[in-house]
């Protein structure tokens, strides 16, 4: 896997060009140099565990055939107060909504996520405690 981040020239603002061609702006805070334009690299590591932790849950429901209609993971994360800031703690909080989801299954697919396949959160919980609380919503059907 490849990426490349370049600094624009302006403040703290970069921009990431993934292999697949894809473009991810970065900027810093005010109050180190940014301007507040996109959003920061730390935010974009959370956002990317939380991406790879939902990709995994739905793709285990999926091929599982269950009828999951959406999946959201809200994360709360605190850092270390000293450089390196890692993340010491991350919450993840998985909204699952489908069609007579099986709450097993759902909460069988997050653990499977957590121990097994989620890569970010692997690496992450190298230095962060990663906890996860799961609703699943029923959605009646039309």
């Amino acid at each position: 896997m490849k990426c490349t981040v370049r600094w624009t020239g302006q403040g703290m603002s970069f921009l990431a060009e993934t292999e697949s061609g894809h473009l991810t702006p970065m900027d810093g805070a005010p109050e180190g140099g940014g301007r507040n334009l996109a959003p920061r690299p730390m935010e974009l590591l959370l956002a990317g565990a939380g991406g790879c932790a939902a990709y995994d849950v739905v793709l285990i429901l999926q091929r599982g055939r269950h009828r999951v209609h959406a999946c959201e993971v809200s994360l709360m994360a605190d850092r270390a107060e000293r450089d390196p800031k890692v993340f010491t703690r991350i919450e993840m909080q998985f909204v699952v909504r489908g069609r007579a989801l099986d709450r097993d299954a759902v909460l069988r697919a997050v653990e499977l996520s957590h121990e097994k396949y989620c890569s970010a959160t692997a690496m992450l919980s190298k230095t962060a405690q990663i906890t996860h609380s799961v609703d699943i919503l029923d959605e009646p059907a039309i």
